[in-house]
């Protein structure tokens, strides 16, 4: 591809004050080049029309508002109404760093493919819940790095909050599925198959705020553990053990509760060394002694939401008869 035109699609659902500290971030992008953004209202109550328009002297966005059907659907709409030839899809709680847009550019340049990903960060302003939360998610001890940055990656698979697409891409695929969360890994996954090639982009990364409380960050983990198996019966040949850890990692710990019991104590010994570790990481990378005690429990939280939803999910579709659309409705976005 010689020329590369922007378009960004961001979805957006009751969210206006993510969406004006998003396009700010974005009005301090360095960069001689223009691009578009596409702002895709997924039928709120609380929109976002207002502020979009205290930026069309300095962005050139457009507006649009929609019944709500889910951001996977969203984001179709949006790449369908944008202008440009390659499409970065972004979440509305995330924030650029100034250097986002010319990342992406320079990489693309030197390699380009057809979709790429790029790393989720704590900013400095984030509250210590948000951090905790971020090095949970990210840390090489917790999800193996791969959402926070890890550079050598098997058939990456990039995640929507910051994920870029070329047009052509997107017409051959068809877009996102009906699926929620885990359409973002269903569409890499389709895309590998049909021949595009997928990157991450290290220093494209984005500053994930994250507006969450502990009940909603286990019901999102828990989701994710609900949908891996789906996508495994989906494409079975991206099914692998590593999926299972945290599964593993749950039942492991009430193993060694049951042997403490029994008067071997050596299983705890070892998971409390872990979370010593972790600890230990989390308050070097945070320099918070309350970010690194809040990081503790967020990484019991993922084990256990991820875990429980995994088992919940894998069993489910084994032994009953039903559609992954029949047994967690919740899951899909169905239309018509």
């Amino acid at each position: 591809m010689n020329t590369l035109d922007f378009s960004f699609i961001i979805p957006v659902f009751n969210r206006p004050d993510e969406v004006n500290e998003l396009l700010e971030s974005i009005t301090l992008l360095e960069g001689d080049f223009s691009f578009e953004i596409v702002i895709v209202e997924d039928g709120s109550n609380i929109d976002c029309k207002a502020i979009v328009a205290s930026y069309i002297d300095r962005l050139n966005i457009s507006y649009y508002f929609k019944p709500n059907s889910g951001p996977g659907d969203s984001r179709n709409f949006g790449m369908k109404k944008a202008k440009g030839n390659y499409y970065i899809i972004l979440d509305s709680d995330c924030l650029l760093p100034k250097h986002y847009l010319l990342a992406v550019k320079n990489s693309l340049d030197n390699e380009f493919v057809d979709c790429f990903g790029g790393p989720d960060a704590a900013h400095h302003s984030f509250t210590s819940l948000q951090k905790a939360i971020n090095f949970a998610m990210t840390s090489f001890i917790t999800t193996g790095g791969i959402r926070g940055g890890k550079t050598k990656v098997d058939k990456f698979q990039p995640r929507s909050f910051n994920m870029g697409l070329s047009k052509a891409a997107f017409e051959a695929s068809g877009g996102f599925g009906v699926i929620h969360p885990g359409e973002d890994p269903d569409l890499s996954i389709r895309l590998i198959n049909l021949g595009f090639k997928t990157k991450l982009i290290n220093e494209a990364f984005v500053y994930h705020k994250r507006r969450i409380s502990w009940s909603k960050f286990y019901k999102q983990v828990n989701k994710f553990g609900l949908v891996r198996p789906i996508l495994n019966q989906w494409h079975p040949k991206t099914a692998k053990l590593v999926y299972w850890l945290p599964t593993l990692f749950c039942l492991g710990f009430l193993a060694s509760i049951v042997l403490f019991g029994l008067g071997i104590d050596l299983g705890l010994k070892l998971y409390a060394l872990y979370f010593i570790v972790a600890f230990i990481l989390a308050l070097i990378s945070s320099k918070s002694l309350v970010v690194a005690i809040q990081a503790i429990i967020a990484i019991a939280i993922q084990f256990f939401g991820y875990g429980y939803g995994f088992l919940k999910s894998t069993l489910a579709l084994k032994f009953t008869k039903k559609t992954p659309e029949q047994v967690f409705p919740h899951l899909f976005f169905i239309h018509g």
